[in-house]
């Protein structure tokens, strides 16, 4: 049977073993390597499906743990499934809620049929097993399901990080078995191991072995430098199937995309756009803008002069400034809008870099545009 989600590799960077593919879904083709915008419950933040369509959103992302808290995966499965509920008709992935668990919950009991936990809203007794997260995505509908995990902190103790790993390869293949819909849902599985090579790959040669129709790269962008971040990609990325999709879990910010295209991933989600959008920050070509910043105040210029997004196209530093200022919710829309262009754009341009084996080329010259070599830079 030929899996839902399929992955079709079209050119490699001859300098990085960057990949430039296509990633073939139910409802949709989509060119990697790809970002994809999060929609926690069932809606990116301030934006309508229209909007994302328009600015070349391909895949976007929902919340399994809060959306089966409100409204119910009954309710989502009873309206036709997340595409028909939240009128998007391209590619939809769910997490399987195994990192909301472990990082919202207050206090949770792991065991091995699965974790009991306490609800973030209302404090009631809640519980997620494999199983229970499967079904849960099953009703949900989305064209990519993720394998319920659990996902240690990055500077966990050896001892704890490999029983975890082993924990999770038993939960990934009871998972796999409770998936009832492998003709029209894609189930990955999820790597873990924290910062040690030998455990990831443990975590990969489980994974591989239950044959998933892609893999994604956990336990990553939670409090580690990313120097070791890129050092677990550099040797991970190698352990998987090269005819099949690599997803970077929670990773967005414009360097992280770059550095983690040219080892090899595919996919990438992140929250970062629109949350630094709320309060005021956005990404440009020239790198950071504050627009809340006083300076901004008489600025009649677009946000990123170099951007074509409707945002630039249409208003002013100035303008979007005055918005943030007295909490003006379009003003919000405005920096939401354009930090996720600015990431789609990126990636857009990443993949014609691929095309033509000079990514490395177009990382240095990103980065000294953007202002990442310089000794004080931040990350996004």
């Amino acid at each position: 049977m030929e899996p839902a989600v399929t992955y079709h590799l079209k050119h490699v960077d001859k300098h990085t073993g960057a990949r430039l593919g296509e990633l073939v879904t139910p409802h949709g083709t989509f060119p990697t390597p790809m970002f994809m915008p999060v929609g926690t419950l069932a809606s990116v933040k301030t934006m309508a499906p229209e909007e994302l369509d328009e600015m070349g959103a391909g895949v976007i992302l929902a919340n399994t743990y809060h959306l089966w808290l409100r409204p119910g995966e009954d309710i989502v499965e009873q309206a036709g499934g997340l595409h028909k509920f939240m009128n998007w008709d391209k590619g939809i992935l769910t997490d399987s809620g195994g990192f909301q668990v472990f990082s919202l919950a207050e206090l949770r009991d792991i065991q091995e049929e699965g974790v009991h936990f306490k609800n973030h809203l209302d404090g009631s007794k809640m519980f997620l097993s494999p199983e229970k997260a499967i079904a849960i995505e099953n009703a949900l509908g989305p064209d990519i399901m993720m394998s319920f995990d659990e996902c240690p902190p990055f500077f966990e103790s050896y001892d704890y990080v490999a029983k975890s790993v082993a924990r999770t390869s038993r939960w990934a293949e009871r998972g796999l078995k409770a998936h009832k819909n492998p003709d029209w849902q894609a189930l990955f599985g999820i790597v873990q191991g924290a910062g040690f090579k030998d455990l990831r790959q443990q975590s990969a040669r489980d994974l591989v072995s239950l044959d998933f129709p892609g893999y994604s790269i956990g336990g990553l962008s939670v409090g580690e430098s990313k120097e070791e971040m890129n050092h677990v990609l550099e040797f991970t990325t190698l352990l998987l199937p090269e005819h099949k999709p690599r997803y970077l879990m929670g990773v967005g910010s414009p360097d992280a995309l770059i550095d983690g295209a040219m080892r090899g991933i595919d996919m990438f989600d992140c929250v970062l756009p629109t949350r630094i959008a709320r309060n005021g920050t956005t990404m440009t070509s020239n790198g950071r803008v504050v627009i809340k910043n006083a300076k901004y105040a008489r600025d009649f210029t677009p946000l990123d002069p170099n951007c074509n997004c409707y945002t630039c196209r249409n208003y002013t530093r100035a303008y979007i400034r005055h918005l943030i200022h007295t909490d003006e919710a379009f003003g919000i829309r405005l920096t939401s809008y354009h930090n996720l262009y600015f990431l789609l754009h990126l990636m857009q341009q990443v993949r014609e870099a691929i095309a033509n084996d000079q990514l490395l080329d177009f990382r240095e010259a990103f980065f000294e545009q953007y202002g990442y070599n310089k000794p004080d830079a931040k990350s996004f």
